[in-house]
């Protein structure tokens, strides 16, 4: 029989973490320049449309389909388009109808490919994106959420980070943000350093846009983490309170991190700092008490602060820090459960400084390695591929000229209407002589 409560949470949540997108979207968006604001927006948008489409037709079936092979891969014709699941009232939890469950998972699809985008920003072909989008999430997420959400059940055979390793990731550390931070760190390399990066100042163009992002990425979290329970119960009330004090706590790390280091704490970074926080209770929110939320979200927002500098030290441009938030973050967050899990929490498990066992935390460090190890590689191999067919980066001069208004014709905001020509031209030939007269110089 329907548990119409639990239902009514799971779909509410569903809608919240679906907000989370266009959030991201908002985020992004404001961080990059003015001419690439609406083509960081459109990669979000664009990872919205066509991974809820390909979850419809494969994807839930290869995350969630009987297993066909030592808990790596999901049966792809099973539940193809969905077939005989409309029906279905039996899922993972019981009263809760498949479909519902199917509609939770396909919005954590979504945003972990949208996540990507930000490590590429300003210089990626929004066609080979949507290419790349494609392939990587049938390749690399759909099989690692099959590893990582999928437990058996009954008859039903799952993956093998969550039955066999029994790692505790209760709503997407390393299937989400480890994943996606992995991917984004291969395609920075695959693509290569912005023009001018290092050099030139490439400050975000709008941080109340900034902030908007963060605010609706923090709102969609509570769906994020505590719909991860399944079912309107303590779990999920748990997750929650988790949830907003490792998040706060966070914030204040960055923020505590920014004045120590710059005399000044910023805007971009409390949002920052929002991400980071919630990005490392992820994973971790079942198995902590909410002091140790606190601790581990602290940990997070000063560690992440200090991660977003690597890329200057190390040479390489990951646009937006998916790297320095999400799989630092990530990797701190999956790991931190080994150390901080309190066995009175809803997932039951001692930990290091919780009854001194080391048990958990090898299994944590296992299945975020092998995430991280299986996604970097896998997504070198795709972004190589497409940028040696079809090109997966914009040319010098159209990164000059800006991307919104090469890719997609359009301009976010719209300067001509200032001034009396009522075009843009002049501003876009302007910046093709730039582009032209700086030809050659490296980034």
């Amino acid at each position: 029989m329907v548990n119409t409560g639990d239902t009514a949470w799971i779909l509410t949540s569903a809608a919240l973490v679906l907000l989370m997108t266009p959030g991201l979207a908002l985020f992004y968006g404001g961080m990059v320049r003015a001419k690439s604001v609406l083509n960081m927006m459109m990669m979000s948008f664009g990872a919205l449309a066509l991974i809820s489409v390909l979850w419809v037709l494969y994807g839930y079936s290869i995350a969630f389909g009987d297993d066909v092979g030592a808990g790596l891969l999901g049966d792809p014709s099973q539940y193809f388009g969905l077939k005989g699941l409309m029906e279905d009232t039996t899922s993972e939890a019981g009263g809760l109808p498949t479909m519902a469950f199917v509609g939770f998972q396909a919005v954590f699809a979504i945003i972990t490919v949208a996540l990507i985008s930000g490590a590429i920003a300003d210089r990626a072909k929004f066609g080979s994106w949507m290419v790349f989008a494609g392939v990587w999430a049938t390749i690399v997420y759909f099989p690692v959420a099959h590893w990582v959400f999928d437990f058996s059940l009954d008859e039903h055979v799952g993956g093998w980070i969550a039955n066999n390793l029994a790692a505790i990731d209760f709503a997407g550390g390393t299937a989400v943000h480890i994943n996606a931070g992995a991917a984004g760190l291969a395609l920075a390399l695959v693509l290569g350093k912005r023009r001018g990066f290092g050099r030139e100042a490439m400050r975000p163009h709008n941080l109340p846009l900034v902030m908007i992002g963060a605010g609706l990425l923090w709102f969609g979290w509570f769906g994020f983490n505590a719909g991860s329970a399944l079912a309107a119960n303590n779990t999920a009330a748990v997750a929650w309170v988790n949830t907003l004090v490792a998040t706060a706590a966070a914030t204040l790390g960055w923020l505590l991190v920014e004045k120590l280091r710059d005399g000044h704490s910023t805007s971009l970074g409390a949002a920052s700092g929002v991400v980071a926080g919630l990005v490392a209770i992820t994973p971790a929110c079942s198995a902590l008490s909410p002091v140790g939320s606190i601790i581990v979200g602290f940990v997070a927002g000063a560690l992440c602060a200090l991660a977003v500098g690597l890329k200057y030290k190390l040479g390489y441009d990951d646009s937006l820090d998916v790297v320095g938030v999400h799989l630092v973050g990530g990797l701190w967050g999956t790991i931190a459960v080994g150390f901080f899990a309190d066995p009175d929490a809803p997932a039951g498990v001692e930990s290091l400084f919780f009854g001194g066992s080391v048990d958990q935390l090898w299994r944590q460090v296992v299945g975020a390695v092998a995430v991280l190890a299986y996604s970097f590689v896998l997504t070198l191999v795709i972004g190589i591929v497409i940028q040696k067919t079809i090109g997966f980066r914009i040319t010098q001069e159209d990164e000059v000229t800006g991307i919104d208004t090469v890719v997609h014709a359009e301009s976010g905001y719209d300067f001509a209407s200032l001034g009396s020509s009522g075009s843009t031209a002049p501003l876009a030939g302007q910046a093709r002589a730039e582009a032209r007269s700086t030809e050659g110089v490296g980034a």
